[in-house]
């Protein structure tokens, strides 16, 4: 059985990358032979491949092999969950908790080594990993809730190349901005309010490169000139200008924090009082009665999104498409979702989590419409190819680069 671990209340904070949802929901449909299934599919990126995308998919489970190796966040595998898996398939579930996408990406290095099976990678991660050649394709024709999934994450980008799937996907969130409901009675329509010099020490924003482009996002609409068309793919001025935006906000900045609890600690002694933060913080403050409010402002928002990917060299086959056929459907996903503070990819899970804690279906978007998808931008890959061929772009190196020395 698997041990029981503290529960994780931090995101990967390594550098990373969106794409927004309105183009995944935007994208063809269809997907190849080789993965099955059909939704929208991932587009390819240009002078770009896949090392093993041409490799065979499993065309029926079998016998599970008894053992599963699993590559995952802290709180990702409860025992509420992984107990009544390992009882339905006898595929006992071992656990490598990674502390970093950084450490998930070395972990799956040489296709997992043979050691581990999957990995639950964030969208700063897919990319490395699948153009490394450390995942194979699935076959989603044998997962049967995948059809249940929002179309936006039936076949997203980050797990999907060329229409070939590497994974499934898992739950995603966004990045939003929170507010003392005492300090702003009415929701602030901008993320200019973090870049206002009248909050000098009461901005708190996450430790993480990614603010960079949450910064573009912000500079696409307040300077056209620079040209913004995906806040994730920057030229040399476009990122210029997003890491100035973030070094003159540093004087305002209270705390750049690392988990969770940091900035849900930070509003609820008064420490701050405005800044980005996850819905998991916003529930958590409004449990304990604290006046706090949430809102995505004019710009649109960053989210991030994870995949349960397949290591190339997977030395429980049988037992990993066991996992991702099981967590893919509601039940599951709504009890990851409430326990983790995440939005479901299943769509048919939200009266599941009501169920499980009232309220929580709206509290994590989990019924939203698409109009609010589209105004979610999601983690992806920075990479120097930008995806018109062009080697114009930041890559994820100079990004953390940065953020470090420039920002902070």
């Amino acid at each position: 059985m698997i041990a029981t671990h503290r529960r994780r209340v931090s995101r990967p904070l390594s550098a990373a990358l969106a794409l927004t949802v309105a183009s995944v929901i935007a994208a063809g449909c269809g997907s190849s032979s080789s993965s099955g299934g059909g939704g929208t599919q991932g587009p390819g990126v240009a002078g770009q491949s896949v090392p093993t995308a041409g490799l065979p998919v499993l065309k029926k489970i079998g016998k599970g092999e008894g053992q599963l190796n699993l590559i995952a966040w802290e709180g990702y595998l409860n025992p509420v969950w992984v107990k009544p898996f390992e009882q339905q398939t006898g595929c006992q579930v071992n656990a490598k908790y990674a502390g970093s996408s950084d450490e998930m990406v070395s972990l799956m290095k040489n296709g997992g080594g043979g050691q581990y099976d999957m990995v639950s990678s964030s969208g700063d991660a897919d990319l490395r990993i699948l153009f490394a050649g450390d995942a194979r394709p699935v076959n989603v024709g044998l997962i049967p809730s995948w059809k249940d999934f929002f179309p936006a994450f039936q076949s997203p980008p980050f797990n999907t190349i060329n229409g070939v799937h590497y994974g499934v996907s898992l739950q995603w969130g966004p990045n939003v901005l929170m507010y003392n409901t005492k300090d702003f009675p009415a929701a602030p329509p901008s993320w200019s309010i973090i870049y206002d010099p009248k909050y000098k020490g009461q901005v708190t924003v996450p430790d993480n490169p990614i603010q960079i482009a949450d910064a573009a996002l912000y500079l696409q609409k307040h300077k056209p000139s620079l040209a913004i068309t995906d806040p994730y793919e920057l030229t040399q001025p476009q990122f210029t200008a997003a890491v100035n935006l973030l070094a003159a906000q540093r004087p305002l900045i209270e705390k750049y924090w690392a988990l969770a609890s940091q900035e849900i600690f930070d509003f609820k002694n008064g420490n701050a009082i405005v800044g980005a933060g996850w819905p998991y913080q916003v529930s958590t403050l409004k449990a304990a009665h604290f006046p706090i409010g949430t809102t995505i402002p004019s710009e649109g928002a960053t989210g991030w999104a994870d995949t349960w990917m397949l290591a190339a060299k997977a030395p429980h086959p049988n037992c990993a498409y066991l996992w991702m056929r099981y967590v893919s459907t509601p039940k599951v996903q709504a009890q990851q979702a409430v326990n983790y503070g995440e939005t479901p990819d299943n769509k048919l899970a939200c009266p599941i989590m009501n169920q499980l804690q009232a309220g929580s279906c709206e509290e994590y978007h989990a019924n939203a419409p698409s109009s609010y998808f589209d105004t979610i931008k999601l983690w992806k890959t920075p990479i120097a190819t930008c995806d018109n061929g062009k080697p114009d772009c930041v890559p994820y190196s100079e990004w953390v680069n940065a953020w470090n020395t420039q920002v902070k």
